[in-house]
């Protein structure tokens, strides 16, 4: 699927592009913001900072082919990840596909060059450890834990998702010495000890204990979850936003049948219902939780048993990633394709016009291009995808100046830049061409480009 509609206009991968090759270039993260006009007294973590060094290695070796492998990989990887939690919990083979199928369906507008792929995959992996724990007492495996959240804390922000189904088994195994109903053989000490491993796996990052600080301001300031529509709760306009809700009511209904009492189910349900109906960008959520409950709780029949022994699954596996890599050249994707695709949405030619003319600063642009242009033009900006660190106000002001409301004029940004890069519909720009303190210096069917008239 992320082959068939392999694109590079992903418009956060760029920032995240230049903060790699800053990282590359200082031999350090940064602590400041060093792409936006008023970055330098702005405190800012790189928390994805090693995704950001792995996903600019492949850019830097394949070109806009590599933001293509990198999503068509890792979505490789979780459904792998994703079949190995549902079959481990069902046993009838044609329901266990159905299942990962349409979970991974149900995800396919996250199949982009983006650090919360780390995030969907690495609580997969979570998710199967502990509920195997539970439903067998085979503790083991709960030793990757620590590992799992180390890389976790360095590639995205949402480890902290990782440690719900962590405390909830724990809790649930301290309730059942208490409550007959309860069932999980996992025991309490050993929860408690992979969690406690877990929370030090997560230091293990450039800022340390101060992550936990940068997970605070994102979940008290998101920024702009009106404004940015990954941010906004699911519209229901496609298939896949229906099957986030089936998912819901499904897993709800099985647990309502259950003979014992779902506390770890339940919980874990309730989590996923919160943050997937609350941002479209965590449906995955839903996605995974509904498909683990849904198998967990569901009885397979014997005779779809899998026939697929398990020393197969790394062959199946692959084969599989053989047949992407084929699809690719196949399909005729490569660079010069991609930055067609690339021009059509994100201002190529006006970066080129800009660079080639040497127009003077400080910029003004709008959201949806700032990290394009963090990357492309090498120029402060005004504003890019990092809604967090820019917050609400920052937000809305920028949609206001490109809407031209009235008091569009009274933007600071505005009233201190020297030239303007930015979409040739949008209603600001109408009004800056009849403005005699600009001057039209470039436009394109896509862009056009402002100077300040001396």
């Amino acid at each position: 699927m992320c082959v068939h509609a392999a694109c590079a206009n992903d418009p956060d991968i760029w920032w995240h592009l230049r903060t790699g090759q800053w990282i590359q270039q200082h031999h350090a993260v940064p602590h400041s913001d060093p792409f936006s006009r008023s970055g330098i007294a702005r405190p800012w973590a790189a928390y994805s900072w090693l995704f950001e060094v792995l996903v600019l290695g492949l850019f830097q070796r394949l070109g806009l082919l590599g933001l293509v492998a990198y999503s068509a990989g890792m979505v490789l990887t979780i459904t792998v990840a994703l079949y190995h939690l549902i079959k481990r919990l069902q046993a009838d083979f044609s329901f266990a596909i159905l299942l990962t199928f349409t979970a991974c369906f149900t995800m396919f507008r996250l199949y982009t060059p983006r650090p919360w792929l780390f995030s969907v995959l690495l609580f997969t992996l979570v998710l199967d450890i502990v509920m195997h724990a539970r439903d067998t007492g085979k503790l083991r495996e709960l030793a990757w834990l620590p590992l799992i959240f180390a890389m976790w804390a360095n590639t995205h922000i949402q480890f902290v998702a990782g440690f719900v189904p962590l405390g909830l088994a724990l809790g649930e195994s301290i309730a059942g010495h208490w409550r007959s109903k309860v069932q999980t053989k996992a025991q309490a000490k050993w929860l408690g000890l992979a969690l406690a491993g877990s929370l030090v796996g997560t230091l293990a990052n450039p800022y340390g204990w101060r992550i936990y600080g940068v997970v605070l301001g994102v979940a008290t300031h998101p920024g702009g979850m009106d404004k940015i529509s990954e941010l906004q709760a699911l519209p229901f306009r496609s298939l896949a936003d229906y099957l986030v809700l089936l998912f819901a009511i499904g897993a709800a209904a099985a647990l309502a049948r259950a003979k014992r009492l779902p506390l770890f189910e339940a919980g874990l349900l309730l989590f996923a219902i919160y943050v997937s109906f609350r941002s479209q960008r965590d449906l995955w959520t839903m996605a995974i939780v509904g498909a683990a409950i849904l198998a967990r709780e569901i009885p397979s029949r014997e005779k779809n048993r899998s026939l697929v022994p398990a020393a197969a699954v790394p062959f199946l596996a692959a084969l599989a990633a053989l047949t992407v890599a084929l699809g690719i050249p196949a399909m005729r994707i490569n660079n010069a394709a991609l930055s067609t695709k690339l021009a059509d949405t994100m201002p190529v030619a006006a970066v080129a016009e800009i660079e080639a003319k040497h127009y003077p600063g400080p910029l003004f642009n709008d959201f949806n291009w700032g990290g394009y242009l963090v990357w492309a033009l090498r120029m402060p900006v005004t504003i890019d995808g990092r809604g967090a660190m820019y917050g609400d106000e920052a937000i809305d002001r920028s949609v206001a100046t490109w809407s031209a409301e009235p008091d569009w004029q009274s933007d600071p940004q505005l009233a201190s830049a020297g030239a303007v890069i930015g979409p040739v519909k949008a209603p600001l720009t109408q009004v800056l061409r009849l403005d005699p303190r600009w001057t039209l210096a470039y436009e394109d069917k896509l862009a056009v480009v402002f100077i300040r008239n001396n």
